[in-house]
């Protein structure tokens, strides 16, 4: 049996101390991008994000960002069944970036700053054991960050991604970095308005989903959906890179 999907703080409290981080224990970029750049990741991972979502970007000689909690491998859960250790080895081996979650996708949100330092460190000795690099990027679950988590990692990773939709920039805070979802049925439409304004602005966009199916979860989007936003961003002279490549872009060092 599935189980439930973990809800997260989503009440008026929650919203305002997320709003507040944004002030707090910031990591400002040292520079903008020279021409707009495009990073597409996935969070936790389910296999068909391994699969089909490492297959579209490599048909077109890209590479992207998978964001592990080793805790979930090879469960099932509502985005479909999480990827094993096997599939996190040869996506690194073909260039992919392996961030990090939390082990257990502990919620960075309400755990105190020992369980979330504890969490992240058994995450990265499992990535570790299946012979993935040492991570240079973290996504918080759910996107949610308190003062103890943000203040715990801000100096440990060259980048920490939320969910939270927006653009980065020169200044821009690269321990609550913004990202725009590509899920649900207007993942695809919410996603290419964002793509077009940062080709206007010249800014770094950070795309990140889950599943990539045909039927996809509410959190995940179709192989189509995904194929048309990459070419629509080559079209426009996006240069894609994965998160660690855009935080050195920026003059960000873990």
């Amino acid at each position: 049996m599935t189980p439930p999907a973990y809800q997260p703080d989503r009440t008026l409290k929650g919203k305002l101390r997320r709003r507040a981080m944004r002030l707090m224990a910031r990591r400002p970029a040292r520079r903008g991008p020279d021409r707009p750049l495009l990073s597409v990741t996935f969070d936790d991972i389910p296999a068909s994000a391994a699969e089909a979502g490492a297959a579209l970007l490599e048909a077109r000689g890209l590479r992207g960002g998978f964001y592990i909690s080793a805790g979930l491998a090879g469960r099932e859960g509502p985005m479909g069944r999480y990827a094993e250790g096997a599939a996190v080895r040869d996506l690194a081996a073909r260039g992919h970036e392996i961030g990090c979650h939390t082990f257990s996708h502990l919620d960075c949100g309400r755990a105190g700053r020992a369980a979330v330092e504890a969490d992240v460190a058994a995450n990265g000795e499992a990535l570790r054991a299946w012979g993935a690099p040492q991570p240079a990027t973290f996504a918080y679950p759910y996107g949610d960050v308190a003062w103890a988590a943000k203040r715990a990692l801000r100096d440990r990773f060259a980048l920490l991604r939320t969910v939270q939709a927006g653009l980065v920039r020169r200044g821009g805070d690269l321990a609550q970095a913004p990202a725009v979802g590509v899920e649900g049925p207007d993942g695809e439409a919410v996603a290419r308005r964002w793509l077009r304004r940062a080709a206007a602005e010249r800014a770094w966009l950070i795309l990140f989903t889950h599943d990539v199916a045909e039927t996809p979860s509410p959190w995940g989007c179709t192989p189509a959906a995904l194929s048309r936003l990459l070419d629509e961003a080559l079209g426009a002279g996006f240069e894609v890179v994965t998160p660690a490549e855009g935080a050195r872009l920026l003059g960000a060092s873990a």
